[in-house]
């Protein structure tokens, strides 16, 4: 089963006010909270510790040139909901939080964005009780007391990570990121309230009803995966829910391989950042495979790393991103489909 969800705590919400119209307020959750058209600033709170150097530096590989960037500790990247345009940053807040600046969105959309951003950065996860239950394990003693803050990255939308990971079947991250630019540039909407400090956020990610008809082959990926990509984007149009959470992690991953070109890799890699499955686990991964033939000095095959993960159930997730992070540190891993 996905992790229980748990409530966000809002700490603070604060208003910039920038010209001589007033502010309005409404009610999310207990506390009454302000907003204005143009810049919201919201402080979220998380179990400490939080290793946000290693989060960062798995988003800054994997940051999609004209749609997000990391800049002096921040991540920025731009958003869309419902049409509506916008910008947002997170970097550390006050004590246990982090602060995120919201531009251009609308003030209606603030439930979405805690809910999104709960996701992406892992805020409901209790390291404590992870780790206890890893460390049964000597491996992952050592690994978790190395690391005892690292957090799974989420991501911002499900769809968007499923084209990532179609996108990034059987190549390196960096190829993967460079295709996901191209696509971006080509199929994105030019971004409506980009920022004049941030010239490089250009673009939202594209549309399913674009890529659905698009032929993404001309981007310079072979057809048979152009056309996996096409067809992920018209089983969203089809079927809104398909990468939402289901009931369970066999539930999720047997929907997800309904899908045509999609494997146990990329099912598991989406129920990993997308659905929230704390026991995904990608055993076919070639990064996993060779963290843990380094971490145990001899040859490991995928059946073998499937039995050892038994011991980390039932957060084999988490182990499988102290693996990738111990074979590659924070700059990015190698994966399979």
């Amino acid at each position: 089963m996905s992790q229980p969800a748990q409530k966000l705590r809002l700490s603070a919400l604060i208003a910039l006010a920038v010209n001589n119209r007033g502010l309005h307020g409404f009610f999310v959750g207990p506390r009454f909270v302000q907003w204005h058209a143009v810049v919201m600033k919201l402080l979220l709170e998380y179990r400490p510790p939080f290793d946000w150097p290693a989060l960062l530096g798995f988003l800054s590989a994997r940051a999609i040139t004209g749609m997000e960037c990391v800049v002096d500790g921040v991540y920025w990247r731009s958003i869309n909901l419902k049409g509506v345009h916008g910008v947002l940053s997170v970097r550390p807040g006050v004590g246990d939080a982090l602060e995120v600046t919201v531009r251009g969105a609308d003030p209606a959309s603030i439930p979405q964005i805690l809910l999104r951003l709960q996701r992406m950065f892992d805020l409901a996860a209790d390291p404590h009780t992870i780790n206890r239950q890893l460390a049964l394990d000597p491996l992952m003693a050592r690994l978790t007391a190395t690391r005892p803050g690292l957090r799974v990255p989420g991501t911002w939308d499900g769809f968007e990570l499923a084209i990532r990971a179609v996108l990034g079947q059987q190549i390196t991250v960096g190829a993967a990121i460079r295709l996901a630019g191209k696509l971006v540039a080509q199929y994105g909407e030019p971004l409506r309230s980009a920022d004049p400090q941030l010239p490089g956020l250009t673009h939202v990610f594209p549309e399913p009803a674009v890529l659905a008809g698009a032929d993404l082959a001309t981007l310079g990926m072979p057809k048979s995966r152009g056309r996996t990509s096409s067809g992920v984007a018209q089983a969203l149009l089809d079927d809104p829910s398909v990468f939402e959470p289901k009931a369970n992690l066999n539930e999720g991953i047997a929907r997800l391989l309904e899908l045509h070109g999609i494997g146990d890799w990329t099912a598991q890699y989406i129920a990993i950042r997308q659905m929230r499955e704390v026991d995904a686990f990608p055993s076919g991964d070639v990064g996993l495979i060779n963290a843990l033939a380094a971490l145990e000095g001899g040859p490991v095959t995928a059946r073998q790393l499937l039995h050892r993960a038994e011991a980390w159930r039932p957060w084999r997730a988490y182990a499988a991103q102290q693996l990738w992070t111990s074979l590659r540190g924070i700059s990015g891993y190698a994966h399979s489909s």
